[in-house]
């Protein structure tokens, strides 16, 4: 039987379909096989997501919630995400931004005017991207958000002159929630619930401060010790790997901040190994096409890689910390490329 024009193309097309759904079909299992091993040789406890052409592909849970082994993890569970918490301080201030409320280049002291003379120096920009050179947190000293505060009061002299060098750490993201709280009129934690969980439908996400919350999984590390209580301080955040994804989806797709507000927060200051406020993050004609950042708190591990031209986004949230979810966001990564790709091998203790 011979086949018109019409027919060949539809039988070309369904061959097509039936080998890309066969190669994903090898896809998973290769990812499925990847992530058994690493919980098998006890260097992954924790929930994955992966991501291909805007249709999620593999969601797993590995291992327990917490210390005592007793209750498995579900998908349902939420981690802390470490660092990768910092985007959302960003993304409110370059939200205020759009409205008009400052400017990158406006100096802290127009926002918070008690700081000492050194917040006539520090930029909003300098903030961003961890070039103030305002000394750490004092942590010893630091029990809540009144504390944070005196302790930036208490600050006589930077670390070195604001925009000429980097130093990546907490005080730069504690004076973002002050400031936003400044021009907002609201508290942190409720502006991002109002003006960023609720937009991007992350509904299972919390932030720290919060009480009897359920499915919270605990850190804890190889010796089954837990961490100890997070500080009563603002702006720790728990969230699923469902969550993680639609932050993503939503701070790409420019649904809470524009394209240029996502570029400016994108960039960072001119050394080798220096981050910006969205960790790493790569662009094309100013367009974001690759967004890796990590996170870490106590025993809790957080990585999310995504990449724009290759249409795929790796989410691993942890609380057993292994330093292993580079490793295994690169094999799930060749294995997506169809590359050859190494199982990672048990943590060695030094």
């Amino acid at each position: 039987m011979r086949l018109n024009k019409q027919q060949f193309s539809i039988l070309i097309f369904l061959l097509l379909l039936t080998n890309n759904l066969f190669a994903q079909t090898q896809q998973i299992k290769q990812i499925d096989s990847l992530m058994k091993w690493s919980n098998q040789i006890g260097i992954f406890n924790g929930n994955v997501l992966v991501s291909k052409n805007n249709k999620i592909i593999y969601s797993a849970s590995f291992g327990f919630a917490d210390a005592s082994k007793t209750s498995q993890l579900t998908n349902d569970y939420r981690f802390n995400i470490g660092s990768i918490t910092k985007e959302f301080s960003a993304v409110a201030l370059m939200q205020l931004k759009e409205q008009g409320k400052l400017k990158l280049d406006d100096k802290v002291s127009k926002f918070i005017p008690e700081l000492p003379k050194w917040a006539d120096e520090v930029s909003i920009k300098d903030l961003l991207q961890y070039t103030s050179g305002i000394p750490d947190v004092n942590w010893k000293n630091i029990k809540n958000d009144k504390d944070l505060f005196n302790g930036l009061m208490l600050i006589d002299t930077l670390d070195f002159k604001p925009g000429k060098n980097y130093a990546y750490n907490n005080n730069n993201i504690f004076l973002r929630h002050f400031i936003v709280e400044r021009l907002s009129g609201m508290n942190y934690k409720m502006y991002v619930e109002k003006f960023i969980f609720q937009p991007c439908e992350m509904n299972s996400s919390v932030m720290t401060l919060f009480e009897n919350e359920e499915n919270i999984a605990r850190g804890f590390n190889n010796n089954l010790v837990a961490d100890k209580p997070d500080l009563p301080i603002t702006g720790g955040t728990y969230l699923t790997t469902i969550d993680l994804l639609k932050w993503e989806n939503c701070l790409c797709s420019e649904k809470i901040i524009n394209k240029k507000s996502l570029y400016e927060i994108g960039q960072q200051f001119d050394l080798p190994e220096t981050q910006s406020a969205l960790g790493e993050a790569k662009f094309k004609s100013k367009k974001i096409t690759e967004h890796i950042h990590d996170g870490r708190m106590g025993n809790y591990e957080a990585l999310l890689t995504s990449n724009m031209d290759e249409k795929f986004t790796i989410i691993l949230l942890d609380n057993n910390y292994n330093k292993k979810v580079f490793e295994i966001s690169d094999a799930i990564i060749s294995i997506l490329r169809n590359q050859k790709y190494k199982l990672p091998e048990k943590r060695t203790e030094k």
